[in-house]
């Protein structure tokens, strides 16, 4: 496991927050502090955390509202979310299942469970492309030795083209919006124009050369996708 993984703690009550974050740096992950649904929010478009840790009894929005909030909004809908709860009965874990969380834990919790459990879920919530090198059609890209080679030979890409290119290798046959792809690559924060998009666009086909620039397709009307299939 990836030492540099961010988590998010959403709960109202800071002792909590602070045992949890405790365990969690001892574990090598790295953490982030939300006492409401609100702050949590922002943290998850500006710092793209790899998990979120969701207490359900929050004033204002509880953790199931704000869990299916997430879920709801394309940017959102793919962070790993384990809910941590006092409710152990039937009902309530069903309720908590299908607001869209990835667990359920009930509290008291030993430190140990919640590491091995989120370890679990992250190992299941992370897509090729991620963590080990993904490959379509002779383009395989990286991670680790952030290299992308085209039937075995290096191609040169700009780190934001890198970024762009791995969004979409772990994105396949989805159609993207320029704004879209400005929260999701560049952050939700970043204040870039929309066509800022379309020169990194062409800068990676460029990169790409005739043999693999076909993967970059326009979608007329919405904007772009990534796809073996040619359209």
């Amino acid at each position: 496991m990836s030492a540099s993984k961010c988590v998010l703690i959403v709960d109202d009550e800071a002792p909590i927050r602070e045992m949890i974050a405790v365990a969690l740096e001892m574990a090598g992950y790295e953490c982030l502090e939300a006492e409401n649904a609100q702050q949590a929010h922002a943290l998850i478009l500006d710092r793209k955390p790899d998990m979120v840790l969701l207490d359900w009894m929050m004033p204002g929005t509880s953790g199931v509202e704000f869990a299916r909030r997430l879920r709801k909004d394309e940017v959102t809908a793919e962070v790993p979310i384990i809910m941590l709860t006092a409710k152990a009965d039937e009902d309530n874990k069903v309720k908590g299942l299908e607001s869209g969380v990835d667990d359920y834990i009930i509290k008291p919790f030993s430190p140990r469970e919640l590491v091995a459990r989120l370890k679990a879920v992250l190992r299941r919530a992370t897509p090729k492309g991620v963590e080990e090198p993904v490959t379509v059609d002779g383009l395989t890209l990286d991670p680790v030795s952030h290299r992308v080679t085209s039937d075995g030979q290096p191609i040169e890409l700009g780190p934001t083209e890198f970024r762009l290119l791995q969004f979409f290798m772990t994105h396949q046959d989805r159609a993207y919006s320029r704004s879209q792809l400005l929260d999701m690559v560049w952050g939700g924060n970043v204040y870039v124009e929309e066509r800022t998009v379309d020169v990194h666009i062409r800068r990676l086909r460029k990169a790409l050369g005739s043999r693999h620039d076909y993967l970059v397709q326009t979608v007329r009307g919405t904007g772009y996708r990534f796809s073996s299939q040619v359209a």
